[in-house]
């Protein structure tokens, strides 16, 4: 129980002493200075003097800005928020003044700054008196009062936060080396803190700045990290052994019980002495009484290490998402002006980030993947993935792999269960080098046909053969196939005919594609698919030959399912985003990237597309996955496959969510018709997984008509070939 001197002590005595220290601090500047920075030049009048103008001089307003904070990444699921992941270089949450236990702020003030409330900043007595120590050959006593140590702190914090690590590293020692102009500086300033705050404010920022070992700073961290427990609920002797900490963090810590000095075997002996210590100087303050003393310093200290979560492992089956925003947050100029000031302001901005995932899509995704494609798979490097973007926003929905996440080098290396590598997303984001889409990629070759006046019953040449002849392109020039042996085949080896491009659509026709792209230019299809925010995962420019229409280019999932919204989108297509909003410490908004959208394709092209890849889903390739929704709204789609089976994938949208499946070899090829998981052919996990998702996408958001489209003028009769054109094959393609 604290005495009625102490108490005192804390009110009228600290408005007085507080006076008092301001009208004797200018007179005695030269004299504390010089004997607690210079003692040698104490006897020197000349030196008093230049130190006492030096000493008024100086600037007494300090600015303090915000502390570094964690940051941490949040789900919303029906209103209510779901942390996925916490990030910090200082793990730190600021308390205010009544969540922290006075036995804290007791311990702290009658260790480490017993006359706090008399003082006006500066404490005379003590500064002289270590002063005169060492001027006399004893031994170094700290000097500095509260108000000066938390001066020190918010200066030392101030360098912390420079982007720049030279220019961080110059701030540092600047602020933390031994010499009289610091001395002066600090004591300056702390009169400007004590003239600007109230005590009871410099001392919870003072305990909420102060670093307690490692990356743990602030007091409520520390009761969390060591004990478990909060600034508020600390007991006497758990606040003593944090105090204990500020002193000396690597001496007192508390986190090695291996510790042969500090450790389980003796107690945490040196902690404990410390603790004692402070224990001690409450009794003699009056902040407790004997009986209180006596108790606490028989408490054993009895850590208990409480590590708090940190990264997007934490993040469960959501990590891979969680991973893709931490890199929109450091590549995105509108978090800093380079990937310097980005990281920083992520690390220790203490932003709230509420993110676009969708925990409803997000479990399906998950749940669907974990029953159809194993993480490993015998003689198989084996990927997949599901990707779901919000048609008309481009938010990011879901986001799901069948791989745990670690960024752990040690982890990743005990197996192919784990990787760091998202391979939803473009290699700077963290991704991959990226998958070719197979005939997921003819959707651009058909916007362009139709941009052209090209009509969806005009017949091509579809016939399979080795000399394809020239391909035009505006930008490099013609291509041609005359003397190079190119003889692509169809997926279900079709003899090609006369398709139109309805049915090279529908049955996912290889050679009518490439029929319809010597109509055409390639570098319109290669420009139109840009303009669906079409390119390369590495970020290499995207390839225009005749093969890359049949879906040679290695794209992020992420990307096609932001095409396909933008071709559910009436043309429209919306650059993908994560984030909904961000919150800062002070709990302003922080702006963010907003989805840039711009019309891919005028919306007649669009619809027209719309009713090819509609009649995919419901007469051709896409089938399974269509048949196997509940409910079903109305959706367009496109299958792809590559050569020899290797990857699968499933790509489609109704008018409010978009998600692509693929399920593809990460090294080597596999052919997928011949492998069979579990749950089935490898081949047609993609079609037990699209629909699995769209399911509760549709449940949950609906879906709408696609806009009517007029197929074509009425078609003009072409001689029949001597092969009809066979039916749409039921293999998935």
């Amino acid at each position: 129980m604290r005495t009625k001197e102490f108490q005192e002590r804390r009110t009228f005595g600290g408005v007085l002493g507080g006076l008092s220290g301001f009208v004797a601090l200018s007179a005695a500047a030269g004299l504390l200075v010089a004997a607690s920075v210079t003692p040698v030049v104490a006897l020197s009048g000349l030196a008093v003097t230049d130190t006492i103008n030096t000493f008024e001089s100086l600037p007494e307003f300090l600015s303090i800005d915000q502390l570094s904070q964690k940051s941490n990444i949040y789900a919303v699921r029906d209103g209510s928020t779901q942390l996925l992941a916490s990030f910090y270089d200082q793990n730190r949450i600021e308390v205010g003044w009544d969540a922290i236990s006075h036995f804290v702020t007791d311990a702290a003030v009658s260790s480490e700054d017993p006359r706090f409330y008399e003082h006006g900043g500066i404490d005379l007595q003590g500064t002289i008196r270590a002063g005169l120590s060492v001027s006399f050959g004893g031994q170094t006593q700290g000097g500095s009062s509260i108000s000066q140590q938390y001066v020190k702190n918010v200066l030392v914090q101030k360098c912390e936060m420079l982007p720049d690590p030279t220019a961080r590293d110059t701030c540092y020692n600047t602020a933390t080396r031994t010499s009289a102009e610091r001395k002066l500086k600090e004591m300056r300033l702390a009169i400007g803190v004590e003239k600007k705050y109230s005590k009871k404010d410099i001392l919870r920022q003072y305990l909420n700045i102060n670093g307690f070992g490692g990356t743990v700073y602030g007091i409520e961290a520390a009761a969390e990290y060591y004990f478990n427990t909060t600034a508020a609920a600390v007991s006497l002797p758990q606040a003593a052994s944090l105090v204990a900490i500020i002193n000396n963090p690597v001496k007192f810590q508390l986190d090695d019980p291996n510790s042969a000095t500090n450790g389980a075997a003796n107690g945490y002996a040196a902690n404990r002495d410390r603790r004692d210590y402070i224990l001690g100087t409450m009794l003699k303050y009056g902040a407790i009484g004997p009986a209180d003393y006596a108790a606490a310093v028989a408490a054993p200290v009895e850590p208990s290490i409480h590590e708090p979560s940190t990264g997007c492992q934490t993040a469960g089956g959501s990590a891979y998402f969680c991973d893709y925003v931490t890199h929109v947050l450091r590549n995105d100029p509108t978090f800093g002006a380079d990937a310097d000031t980005r990281l920083l302001n992520f690390r220790r901005g203490g932003y709230n980030v509420y993110t676009s995932i969708d925990l409803d899509l997000q479990d399906a995704a998950e749940a669907t993947m974990k029953q159809n494609v194993p993480m490993t798979f015998p003689g198989w490097d084996v990927g997949a993935v599901i990707a779901s973007v919000q048609v008309g926003t481009g938010r990011v929905l879901a986001m799901v792999q069948n791989k745990d996440y670690s960024q752990d080098p040690a982890v990743e290396a005990t197996g192919a269960n784990y990787t760091s590598i998202n391979y939803n997303t473009d290699y700077a984001d963290g991704g991959s080098s990226g998958f070719q889409p197979g005939s997921g990629y003819k959707v651009f070759t058909l916007a362009e046909w139709l941009k052209e006046g090209h009509a969806l019953y005009e017949r091509v040449d579809s016939r399979r053969k080795a000399n394809w002849g020239t391909f035009q392109d505006s930008c490099f020039g013609p291509q041609n196939y005359d003397k190079e042996k190119w003889n692509p085949k169809n997926d279900a080896d079709e003899s090609g005919a006369h398709y139109s491009a309805l049915e090279a659509t529908v049955g996912s026709i290889n050679t009518g594609y490439i029929g319809m792209a010597k109509k055409l230019d390639l570098c319109g299809i290669r420009k139109t698919a840009e303009a669906f925010r079409m390119h390369r995962a590495d970020a290499t420019a995207l390839l225009q030959s005749a093969s890359s229409v049949i879906g040679t280019n290695e794209i992020a999932p992420l990307s096609m399912a932001v095409a396909f919204a933008g071709i559910a989108n009436k043309g429209v297509t919306c650059s993908p985003v994560v984030i909904d909003r961000i919150v800062g410490p002070t709990g302003a908004d922080v702006p963010v990237p907003s989805s840039e959208c711009a019309a891919s394709v005028d919306p007649t092209v669009a619809a027209g597309m719309a009713y090819a890849m509609h009649k995919v889903m419901t007469n051709g390739t896409g089938q399974q996955s269509n048949r196997a929704m509940a409910p079903r709204v109305p959706v367009i789609g496109k299958t792809g496959t590559t050569d020899g089976n290797k990857d699968t994938w499933m790509t489609g949208a109704s008018t409010k969510v978009a998600t692509v499946v693929a399920v593809v070899s990460l090294t080597g090829q596999v052919n997928q018709r011949t492998t069979f998981f579990d749950s089935g052919q490898a081949a047609t996990a993609r079609h037990r997984m699209w629909p699995a998702v769209m399911s509760v996408a549709n449940a949950k958001y609906g879906g709408d008509d696609f806009v009517e489209a007029n197929p074509a003028p009425a078609p003009t009769p072409t001689p029949k070939p001597k092969t009809p054109a066979p039916a749409p094959p039921s293999t998935p393609r």
